[in-house]
């Protein structure tokens, strides 16, 4: 087995991580080959890696970009440092451009209650506008990823208890708690469940079987036009809202990492931005000494 197949073995077996997520390992490692002329892993130097760098520089990517090739090298020189006999890890050392850390977009209280409480029965059967508004509310409720979503079976959902289990990156489990409205929506969804061979998925599609992340994000789309949203709206943007709403009102930074299931704290501190930015704007509306003169 090569190096890199060893390697990717490694991150599926032991750390567990999803397909899409191997791809990119996979396409990364293909790219450092191509950008050192084919030159053998294991002979690389660290003058190797600068010059690949950049390359990729030269090539117009993005910092961040850069630094995701760079962090996809460093891990498997450490893997092969480690278990494959590799004398030495060309990566030390190195680091990547900076980047300004672009904060999400969020959607505002009122427009996630447009979106989620707009009228859709005039184009859509029962079955589609109750799953539909079961997902959504979810989304917004409990603040799961797309994957998540898409993932969940009926039996990590309890409605009695108003939580649910949901199976995040590198398949940790997490418990997460379900607001009124999702718990109501889902009860309203699971009259109409209709499953094919006793699929155990919670969201089905038409034909009864597990509704795939992409149709869920296209079913969004849709609904964001019918409830007359002029901006883009994606799973991931209940996501951010859900997290700055929460934080916005309890000020709790480590309730809100447990409910995303953030490893570290300081991916969920991205929120205390968002939240100082609306904070600004009330004093900026609001301080006698911060009103600007008409």
């Amino acid at each position: 087995m090569n190096p890199v197949d060893s390697y990717l073995q490694h991150l599926a077996a032991e750390r567990r991580l999803s397909p899409h997520t191997l791809s990119a390992y996979q396409r990364d490692l293909a790219q450092l080959t191509q950008l050192t002329a084919g030159k053998p892993l294991a002979e690389l130097s660290v003058t190797d890696i600068r010059g690949a760098i950049v390359k990729l520089r030269g090539h117009a990517l993005s910092p961040a970009s850069v630094a995701r090739h760079l962090s996809s090298w460093r891990g498997f020189y450490v893997f092969a440092c480690r278990r494959l006999g590799y004398a030495s890890n060309p990566c030390i050392g190195l680091r990547p451009p900076k980047a300004a850390k672009a904060l999400p977009q969020v959607l505002s209280p009122d427009t996630c209650a447009q979106l989620l409480n707009g009228d859709h029965a005039a184009t859509e059967d029962n079955a589609l506008q109750a799953r539909d508004r079961a997902m959504f509310e979810l989304f917004y409720s409990s603040g799961l990823r797309l994957s998540e979503l898409a993932d969940l079976d009926l039996n990590d959902v309890n409605l009695q208890s108003g939580e649910a289990q949901v199976t995040g990156k590198g398949r940790k489990t997490r418990i997460v708690p379900v607001g009124q409205q999702a718990l109501t929506a889902l009860a309203a969804w699971l009259q109409q469940r209709q499953p094919r061979d006793n699929t155990p998925a919670l969201f089905l599609n038409q034909r009864g079987t597990r509704l795939s992340p992409r149709s869920i994000q296209l079913r969004l789309q849709r609904w964001a036009m019918q409830a007359g949203l002029s901006q883009h709206v994606h799973p991931h943007l209940l996501r951010h809202a859900f997290a700055t709403h929460v934080l916005q009102s309890s000020g709790d930074l480590r309730a809100v990492q447990e409910m995303l299931g953030h490893a570290s704290i300081s991916t969920t501190q991205v929120y205390t931005h968002l939240d100082w930015q609306h904070l600004a704007k009330v004093y900026d509306q609001a301080h006698p000494r911060a009103r600007k003169k008409s």
